[in-house]
């Protein structure tokens, strides 16, 4: 702490106080867990009904995330704009930055949505092969009600962008503890009560995801918030707004939508595993969720934080609070990682998995322990903050590249010809993590993240 104190004090006039720093990472550290506490209660309340249910949910939520983190990109970038306007003082344009993102994200999510409607199966078939009968009926299933449900989180990340834009995550916070609450009531409804197994778990999502959308955007348009749309007129298409927003989002959405577009073949290469293989995937990588949580939160955190520095012209601040994020994120990840490292034993039996799935479960997540203390924060924290300057393209052609380059050639090389199973798969990843964090160090260090000119 003194040390945070002795660096702080050489800055001039700070733009985030220590109080207003705890205000927004306070809130989006539990939100985060609420966040990743929803798919493990999905995952956990599913196990009763079987190993085709986790796998089906698991094999959907894969997707789920691609298209998720496609379309939340896009309120990345609007956050990033919206920021830097306020770090200018131009409240004007940050309002009608808002207004465009609300529009941006809502053609999207709609027409992504009415996509996988139309064409469900196919791409279940196309994604994922030959799959058990059982696993099928339960993915679409999963599949279409998800579907639903993108037009209300699209909205609800729009909205939960721009409070953080402005140092606010409580509200955000607030609507995934009742998103949480509802998801868990009703997913003891459907799923026990009324034996809806895998459809009952989609529809209690489906239900948190619109009480979510609706309290943001409904605080979002709070009078007193400086980002509400005050005129419907505000939503009409403006060219140069859009612009500046996809000029983040789209190398933002390409890089997530790459890297889960790897992660779908990673995962089809586990399904030819066996479902012991593919059900104890789905509970590593929900458990891997909570361990990564700081390092999660310090990412969202630094985007309205540098963002505001870099609006305002203050390079020297921005790469002082991108530091200091990425250290706390580091710190907090041993906190976690050295936890689950001992417990996970016990942690995976909670999902009624068969000894053969148990087994593969508890040694990836202990390896995962040892890499994600190591380089889990300069692989996935860091970016956000060359993102913040506008040096979305770098952090886009380096996770592609690395990515396909290790990520899934080296899975596919560990597991067909070196035989390690879904260890395999994990340490293609690792090796992943740290080509991704040698790029992000060089590119932080040299500055040139601070040069572009994003508004």
């Amino acid at each position: 702490m003194s040390n945070t104190k002795s660096a702080e004090s050489t800055l001039s006039e700070p733009i985030f106080n220590r109080q207003a720093l705890v205000r927004l990472i306070l809130p989006l550290l539990a939100e985060q867990f609420l966040s990743v506490s929803m798919g493990m209660a999905d995952t956990l309340m599913v196990s009763g009904v079987g190993e085709a249910a986790v796998s089906s949910v698991s094999l959907v939520d894969s997707l789920n995330i691609l298209i998720i983190q496609i379309l939340s990109a896009l309120a990345t970038g609007g956050a990033v704009i919206s920021s830097q306007y306020l770090g200018r003082r131009d409240g004007e344009k940050a309002a009608k930055s808002a207004a465009q993102l609300y529009t941006v994200l809502a053609v999207s999510t709609i027409a992504v949505m009415l996509v996988i409607l139309v064409l469900s199966r196919p791409i279940l078939r196309i994604v994922f092969g030959r799959i058990d009968d059982d696993v099928m009926s339960f993915s679409q299933t999963y599949f279409l009600i998800s579907a639903i449900s993108y037009p209300f989180i699209g909205f609800y990340n729009a909205g939960a962008a721009l409070f953080r834009a402005q140092g606010n995550s409580r509200i955000s916070m607030l609507a995934s503890l009742v998103m949480n609450i509802i998801n868990i009531c009703f997913n003891a409804l459907f799923i026990y009560g009324l034996g809806m197994g895998v459809l009952g778990a989609a529809l209690a999502t489906l239900l948190g995801r619109v009480f979510a959308a609706a309290w943001v955007f409904w605080q979002q348009q709070q009078i007193e918030n400086p980002l509400c749309i005050r005129h419907i007129a505000d939503m009409k298409p403006d060219g140069d707004l859009i612009r500046r927003i996809l000029g983040i989002g789209i190398p933002s959405g390409l890089e997530n939508g790459m890297f889960q577009i790897g992660k779908l073949c990673v995962s089809s290469l586990t399904s030819t595993l066996g479902t012991s293989a593919i059900a104890a995937n789905a509970v590593a990588n929900t458990i891997s969720g909570i361990a990564n949580i700081p390092g999660s939160t310090m990412g969202l955190a630094m985007i309205p934080v540098v963002s505001r520095c870099l609006g305002a012209g203050d390079k020297k601040q921005a790469k002082y609070y991108a530091k200091m994020f990425i250290l706390m994120a580091m710190f907090g990840l041993f906190c976690t990682n050295a936890c689950l490292f001992f417990t996970i034993p016990y942690i995976a039996r909670l999902f009624s998995l068969s000894d053969t799935a148990l087994n593969m479960c508890v040694t990836v997540m202990h390896w995962f322990s040892l890499f994600s203390v190591l380089c889990w924060a300069t692989s996935f924290t860091l970016p956000n903050a060359l993102r913040s300057g506008g040096d979305a393209r770098y952090t886009m052609t380096v996770s592609i590249f690395s990515m396909w380059l290790f990520r899934v050639i080296l899975s596919y090389i560990f597991v067909l010809k070196l035989n390690m199973g879904l260890t395999g798969v994990w340490f293609g990843m690792f090796i992943d993590w740290i080509c991704r964090s040698v790029f992000f160090m060089i590119r932080f260090v040299s500055n040139k993240w601070m040069d572009h000119n994003v508004i």
